[in-house]
């Protein structure tokens, strides 16, 4: 068998283009057991995302975990579930979609966008395949993660790396790190904010933000995850005119008995339940699309802690998803990194001849295409 993946067709003179690559994290393809298995096998298996060791990780994950979660995790899956699919792959195709379109407008040079995914489908494998058979030489890598973390954006990073560990013709590559205090992020979340205010009659007594949880040790062993949803959460509340007293950063979705980011989200909903907050508003800046974290998590199980625990009014702030103000700023951001590779002056007649030449200089050479 083959060590590299087969390599699309090439004729010279083929016009070459750009490609942006949107990464997320995944999900099932189905909300049932038999989907999710495969799935959380694949996700938890990755050892930026659990950093036990492998022999002892093994026994639990395929003694333990893989024969109880995948059904739980199915039942939560189902609550959730759009006629369309998944949520967070409709989002995230609804925004390919859109960014083509914004980026159509500010640019010229032929360039394509694809969605692939960490963990599922499509696949990284399947995204980068299809940027190469469209002839990109060139992509840009556009994880869908505004604050970094090992366990998002690096692990990301790491599923292209290895599709193209086994690409013969690799193409030049390019990666957003992070962009959690760009001034068109945080413009995008302030006004999602503050569009919600005006439905629902103005500020909450608190506004939480809520960012998805890591182990401690992450923060400890060097990851700016911690520091980076803080300023985050610093600059939306400067955004939104608020004081330190009406809002607060927590972290949910911890797994596991170690010791992860504090405060946690939990305790949080039920001290502001019992303190008798009239109304709080959460919303969580590190998830461009809803998911099953955001939708079940925190739109479901908080407002029940929260409540249970004698709380008022609960309101959960929807993700970006494709907000106008969000596409603006991933347009934004994308022309930001793809300096030098695109031009608004590109033009369509002059790149044909361009490439005929090439064409016909190759088969004096003895080129056969």
């Amino acid at each position: 068998m083959a060590y590299y993946n087969l390599e699309p067709k090439y004729e010279h003179g083929d016009l070459l283009k750009v490609g942006i690559l949107l990464a997320n994290l995944g999900t099932p393809d189905a909300p049932t057991g038999a989907a999710l298995r495969p799935y959380l096998k694949q996700f938890l298996s990755d050892t930026r995302v659990v950093e036990i060791p492998r022999a002892i990780w093994w026994f639990i994950l395929n003694g333990i975990i893989l024969a109880i979660r995948p059904k739980k995790s199915a039942e939560k899956y189902a609550t959730i579930w759009s006629p369309e699919g998944s949520p967070l792959l409709v989002h995230a195709q609804k925004q390919t979609q859109l960014l083509r379109g914004f980026l159509a407008q500010k640019i010229k040079s032929p360039f394509v966008v694809e969605l692939g995914m960490s963990y599922g489908n499509p696949s990284m494998q399947s995204a980068i395949d299809k940027l190469k058979a469209q002839h990109c030489d060139r992509i840009l890598v556009f994880p869908l993660y505004p604050q970094y973390a090992s366990s998002s954006t690096g692990s990301a990073l790491d599923a292209v790396f290895r599709v193209l560990l086994k690409t013969r013709n690799q193409p030049a590559l390019r990666s957003i790190r992070n962009y959690h205090d760009h001034p068109a992020y945080i413009a995008a979340l302030a006004e999602s904010v503050q569009k919600h205010w005006q439905i629902n009659g103005g500020k909450p007594s608190k506004l939480v933000m809520s960012f998805h949880g890591v182990p401690k040790v992450h923060l400890t062993n060097g990851d700016p995850y911690h520091c980076q949803c803080h300023k985050t959460g610093r600059l939306l509340a400067e955004a939104l005119g608020l004081n330190k007293d009406e809002y607060l950063v927590a972290f949910q979705s911890r797994f596991g008995k170690q010791e992860w980011l504090k405060p946690y989200l939990a305790g949080t909903l039920e001290e502001l339940g019992k303190a008798k907050t009239k109304r709080i508003d959460v919303i969580c800046p590190g998830f461009s699309s809803d998911c099953l974290e955001t939708l079940e998590e925190i739109a479901m199980e908080g407002k029940h802690i929260f409540q249970s625990n004698g709380g008022g009014e609960y309101h959960y702030i929807p993700a970006l998803n494709e907000n106008e103000a969000w596409i603006h700023a991933m347009t934004e951001i994308a022309l930001e990194n793809l300096q030098g590779w695109v031009a608004p002056e590109w033009d369509a007649t002059s790149a044909k001849k361009d490439a005929e030449l090439t064409k016909l200089r190759a088969q004096a050479l003895g080129a056969k295409q």
